[in-house]
């Protein structure tokens, strides 16, 4: 397999590919957390290694920016941070699995062999598009006519998440449950208060509104009236 390791510690980076390459897998290593993130995205990788504390962008924003692209890429969180609310939290940012450090190399490639079990890799897309609106997931930038929009890292999951599922319709328990991980309704306005935030940064100044209410059901998101 084809495997990027993202990790900033030389020592436990050099361990980790001899390892992978003594067990017959190709290996590329990145020990900053923004090169490993464009790395994952550019090139195609079978399988991607990424330690938690990395600088410049940590492993969990990693992780949560290449799932919004899409990419089901197996992602094998690696750390020092072992108490079970931190894997959980690794796990629900869209990780495959966690293993603490230290940690032998036999269990490393056995839980890789699991993972590589689960198919190929999809490749990420890195871009959505409705009419004239333009998302770069990667850089989790939008603009719209070319005009760059201000939006919180919320109404960015949110946009994404709409943009996605373009003509259909996103009920508020699917928003919930993708952009806020709850699994239950939390009987309040908290969504319908984030989405007029959002259309009016969206639609404001513009004839073709692309954000539209479904009454009693949710949201669609669509380029035409």
């Amino acid at each position: 397999m084809q495997i990027l390791v993202i990790e900033d510690d030389a020592r436990v980076a050099e361990h980790i590919g001899k390892g992978l390459k003594a067990a017959g897998h190709l290996v590329a290593i990145e020990d900053d957390g923004r090169r490993g993130l464009l790395r994952a995205a550019s090139d195609s990788f079978d399988l991607i290694v990424v330690d938690r504390m990395l600088p410049n962008v940590d492993g969990l924003t990693i992780v949560q920016t290449i799932r919004a692209t899409g990419d089901t890429t197996p992602i094998l969180f690696l750390s020092a941070l072992g108490e079970v609310d931190e894997r959980v939290t690794g796990l629900r940012a869209g990780a495959d699995d966690y293993l603490i450090k230290p940690f032998a190399m036999s269990e490393l490639l056995a839980r890789i062999d699991v993972l590589g079990r689960r198919g190929p890799a999809i490749v990420a897309e890195t871009r959505l598009s409705v009419g004239d609106l333009d998302i770069d997931l990667l850089g989790q930038q939008v603009r719209r006519q070319g005009r760059a929009i201000d939006l919180t890292a919320r109404e960015f999951r949110i946009l994404a998440y709409l943009a996605r599922n373009e003509g259909r319709v996103v009920t508020r328990s699917m928003l919930l449950e993708h952009v806020w991980d709850y699994h239950f309704d939390p009987q309040t306005n908290i969504i319908d208060q984030h989405v007029s935030r959002l259309r009016q940064k969206v639609d404001r100044g513009h004839d073709l509104p692309l954000i539209h209410t479904v009454r009693g059901t949710g949201y669609v998101m669509r380029a035409v009236a």
